[in-house]
């Protein structure tokens, strides 16, 4: 049974190990010094020590002897790809052999307790799956059925003026851009991640009204980036994938080489990018070290762009009933229904005092109320009224007292908010023939 296994060429100062004899049978290895006479003569035509000779012996030949006559049993049509298998079993067996029972038993009971938890997961996955799939077959047939509803505002391509707050990003929204399927993607974090994130989310009108499960799911899915000074996160021209979330620092909003808005702590930028179908509108640089976190198209289109579509809609139609903001296209009309906040008064509590320096205007949602002005009741209010909006404009002192009749939602925008989106002075001139 003995093999011929040696035939290396001299090269590059290798001993020259060619046309070695038939000698390295495992029948005829020895197992310890010195060496049989009859395999050391045979060995002596290779130039090598003795040391060498014996661990051609003891340990080399064995393992190719036992390798090349199970490759010959096999007969494999590649025997390379074969005989690496081999070598990696046989070092696999052989590191076994050195676990103790109590050891193979443990990795034993870890590698069926892994196995379940794989298959407890693709299950979920596929339920998850179908899931969606299910909601998706249903929204699909209700964009079928409401397509008019689903068109841009009218006037939402129409030239805007410049003012402080021009377009960030756009992107056309309607039934070719319906749900899919998807599993939400789950990035992970630490519990201080989590804990930042949530804190400000919060503050952003796009996600503090989700539900406890959408409000999770939007945790898990968003991405922490680090924005170094100066750098560029969205450019005017590009697709939009991603919105992102301020943490920490500014950013300002570039069009045409133009600053027309500068977003801080909390606010929001690339978002309407997911909701109507163009490219960015603006560059985004930031002004100094930041922190931002990012959110992908699908997870916001499923989660939430529903959602924060209906309160846009909502809060567009009592807007669009303020003389005041009569004047203001869609587009202004729909990033102040962002900047809205609801607030909720009790039976007889003083929305505004006369005489206190005005900072919010309000819109009665749900609810009514009363203004009195020195002690005498002058007027009531019920949904869809407004007042207190000259306030945000003319620095002039609340001329009336309003209070809540009942229980009340009101919506709020603070003065701070309010210029910071729209141009002042243009909607004083607007507001002059109201006065």
């Amino acid at each position: 049974s003995s093999l011929q296994l040696f035939s290396v060429q001299r090269t590059s100062g290798f001993a020259d190990l060619a046309a070695a004899p038939p000698l390295l049978s495992s029948e005829a290895a020895p197992t310890s010094s010195p060496l049989p006479i009859a395999i050391m003569e045979g060995l002596d035509t290779l130039k090598i020590s003795d040391e060498k000779k014996k661990y051609i012996i003891d340990s080399l030949n064995p393992v190719l002897e036992a390798m090349v006559a199970e490759c010959i049993h096999r007969m494999p049509a590649d025997p390379v790809p074969f005989m690496l298998q081999w070598l990696q079993q046989k070092n696999i067996a052989e590191e076994d052999k050195l676990l103790s029972p109590q050891e193979k038993d443990r990795l034993a009971a870890e590698n069926k307790q892994l196995e379940a938890e794989i298959n407890r997961v693709k299950s979920q996955m596929q339920e998850c799956a179908k899931l969606a799939a299910g909601d998706a077959k249903e929204e699909d047939e209700e964009e079928e059925e409401d397509d008019d509803d689903d068109e841009p505002p009218p006037d939402f391509e129409r030239q805007m003026p410049t003012k402080a707050r021009q377009s960030v990003s756009a992107e056309a929204y309607g039934q070719w851009n319906q749900k899919k399927a998807f599993v939400p993607p789950v990035i992970p974090k630490s519990d201080e991640q989590k804990e930042r994130l949530k804190q400000v989310l919060s503050k952003s009108f796009l996600f503090s009204n989700l539900d406890d499960n959408d409000f999770g799911i939007i945790v898990g899915a968003m991405k922490e980036v680090k924005v170094a000074e100066k750098e560029k996160v969205i450019i005017q021209g590009d697709s939009g994938d991603f919105l992102f979330v301020i943490e920490s620092g500014e950013f300002d909003c570039i069009v045409n080489d133009k600053v027309v808005k500068t977003c801080t702590v909390g606010d929001v930028f690339g978002e309407l990018a997911l909701l109507y179908n163009c490219p960015r509108a603006a560059t985004v640089m930031s002004k100094s070290s930041s922190v931002c976190w990012q959110l992908d198209r699908d997870t916001f289109n499923n989660i939430v762009k529903e959602a924060a579509q209906k309160k846009r809609d909502r809060y567009d139609a009592f807007l669009s009933k303020v003389p005041l903001l009569s004047g203001m296209d869609a587009y202004e009309r729909s990033q102040l229904a962002d900047a809205l906040k609801p607030e909720v008064f009790s039976d007889g509590a003083t929305v505004m005092s006369q005489g206190e320096v005005g900072s919010k205007f309000y819109i009665i949602e749900e609810g009514a109320a009363f203004a009195s002005k020195n002690g005498t009741r002058v007027m009531d209010y019920g949904v869809g009224d407004y007042f207190g909006e000259l306030a945000l404009i003319t620095n002039q002192p609340r001329a009336a007292t309003v209070t809540s009749k009942g229980t009340s939602r009101l919506l709020s925008i603070q003065k701070s908010s309010f210029n910071r989106l729209l141009n002042v002075n243009d909607l004083l001139e607007r507001s002059n023939k109201y006065k």
